[in-house]
């Protein structure tokens, strides 16, 4: 399996729990990078520092607005579609970055968001409803896992740089 795959993969997953972390770890190292691949791509504008500040500043406010009593469920309708859409957006552009099918990547990326959407609900619903503890600290929790391991997945790393190839 390719290292753009398993890239794909981190950020799937991370998509599913927090939609817009994924894109703003992504932006951030894009903007660093400025990958060759992405010119004349629609997705060239992910490595602009403006965009990669708006991510970070959505995934910001979806870290607060996770915890509010009216925020709907992660898999209704309108937020597992932002979640697989997230999941797909990052899935197409490390696989564009790498010279592969943007379609394979936003499909493997969009997939895997899907399943981490659902498997992040139960377990946040599991977690609340055994530990006793308030949804919002178990949401704070599970906010400290998304960040650590996204951050682990992207800092100190080339995620979003071509594997093997000059940039």
């Amino acid at each position: 399996m390719s290292k753009h795959f398993w890239q794909t993969v981190g950020l799937g997953t991370i998509a599913g729990f927090r939609s817009m972390t994924a894109p703003a770890l992504l932006t951030g190292n894009l903007a660093k990078f400025h990958p060759q691949a992405l010119a004349g791509s629609p997705l060239r504008y992910l490595q602009k520092p403006l965009v990669a500040t708006g991510f970070k500043l959505l995934a910001g406010g979806e870290l607060v607005g996770d915890k509010l009593p009216q925020t709907p469920n992660r898999i209704a309708p309108p937020v597992l579609l932002g979640r697989l859409l997230s999941g797909a957006l990052v899935g197409a552009t490390l696989y564009k970055i790498n010279h592969g099918k943007t379609l394979n990547g936003a499909l493997l990326g969009s997939a895997v968001a899907g399943l981490a959407t659902f498997g992040s609900f139960w377990l946040r619903k599991k977690t609340t409803d055994e530990s006793g503890l308030p949804s919002a600290l178990v949401g704070g929790l599970e906010d400290i896992l998304v960040l650590s391991s996204g951050l682990a997945l992207s800092k100190g790393t080339d995620i979003g740089a071509p594997a093997g190839r000059a940039l």
